[in-house]
């Protein structure tokens, strides 16, 4: 008997998403279906909501997910990305992309930017390509995407972000190079920030010190390991520069997207400094970076869009590790449930919370 799922269709921005009911296809050689058991609002689905990024509509929104394996289909057995075997009733998480690795463009250290990426929560429903977004009963993971099986212990609402910003802070991480003993300074404290400031406490870092123009969110911080606070909306760049000291800071992170944080944290490097930047995903004005003082003090400044497969299990094991070390289950501020979507969406904007859940638990 055919399995009956449901999903709701995002049209156009700022209008109500759609309630489908839909028989689940039949899954094709090495597919997954996955009851969906938990998702969460990242920043890119209320940019979609909010006409501030552009989808193929009609579209079903929602990447951070956490779910149940119900099905798969394979004349092979299939394993996880520790090598463990995937089968029925393993609550997983996977990556945000499907990247096929025979494609041409292919690079492992970049897989997330290959041709023909398969993005989940970014897709057009079609007639032969559907159930591929959170906000629905269930999702088909297609081969070639990253999976981790989880503790039953995880929660859920922590474990739907390991996948997208989790992930992302990982991949920083590794771009930032050491941590251990360095000066780092992180601007932008929503969940991105956040992770990235316990991430930095656990690989060793002598001082974590945040910016950010929200007073609660940077008491936050500090309950993520931050050692020194900053309010950029009240603070000029010359009292900023009261971090500098010794030779500057040695790692400076950007998840705010602001050019004022990235120009401010550039001018707060020493030598051999490394800036990563990672918010800046949408237009805005350009930087200016004093090319000079980029030579005299061999900085280095580089870019990151999602992460790759590396990064994807870094932050399973990281959060595995520390999910009870810090207050991570408080991120979701609120839950809601499928069929409350909508209202999950006015309050997230509205109210701008870290995180908003969807519980599928809840009727």
């Amino acid at each position: 008997m055919a399995k009956q799922g449901k999903f709701l269709v995002f049209e156009k921005p700022k209008s109500p998403l759609q309630s489908v009911s839909s028989t689940i296809p039949n899954l094709e050689e090495g597919e997954i279906l996955v009851k969906i058991n938990y998702a969460t609002l990242c920043g890119s689905d209320l940019h979609t909501y909010c006409g501030l990024r552009q989808e193929p509509c009609p579209t079903i929104l929602g990447h951070e997910i956490v779910g149940t394996i119900i099905e798969t289909n394979s004349n092979s057995v299939l394993t996880d990305a520790s090598g463990q075997e995937l089968k029925g009733g393993d609550v997983i998480t996977w990556t945000v992309f499907a990247s096929d690795p025979e494609t041409a463009s292919y690079n492992a250290e970049t897989p997330q930017k290959n041709e023909n990426l398969y993005k989940y929560g970014h897709r057009q429903i079609t007639d032969r390509d559907s159930f591929h977004g959170g906000l629905a009963s269930h999702i088909i993971l297609r081969p070639h995407t990253s999976i981790r099986i989880l503790p039953k212990e995880l929660p859920a609402p922590i474990a739907a972000t390991i996948n997208c910003a989790i992930a992302t802070s990982a991949g920083a991480i590794r771009l930032a190079g050491t941590i251990k003993g360095k000066k780092i300074l992180i601007s932008g404290m929503g969940l991105l920030g956040l992770v990235c400031v316990a991430m930095c406490k656990e690989a060793g870092a002598s001082e974590i010190i945040v910016t950010d123009i929200d007073d609660k969110r940077l008491a936050l911080a500090k309950k993520f390991g931050a050692t020194e606070t900053l309010n950029s909306k009240v603070t000029t760049l010359d009292e900023l520069a009261i971090v500098k000291v010794g030779n500057g800071i040695d790692r400076f992170i950007d998840m705010s997207g602001s050019p004022d944080a990235m120009e401010a944290g550039i001018a707060q490097l020493g030598i051999n400094g490394v800036a990563v930047f990672i918010g800046a995903v949408f237009k805005q004005r350009k930087l200016e970076i004093d090319a000079e003082q980029m030579i005299r003090r061999i900085l280095t400044i580089k870019g990151l869009h999602n992460y790759n497969y590396e990064d994807f299990s870094t932050a399973v094991d990281f959060i595995v590790q520390n999910f009870e070390k810090y207050p991570f289950l408080d991120l979701v501020e609120k839950e809601f449930s499928l069929d409350e979507v909508n209202e999950a969406f006015d309050y997230a904007v509205m109210n701008k919370p870290i995180r908003v859940g969807i519980n599928m638990d809840i009727k």
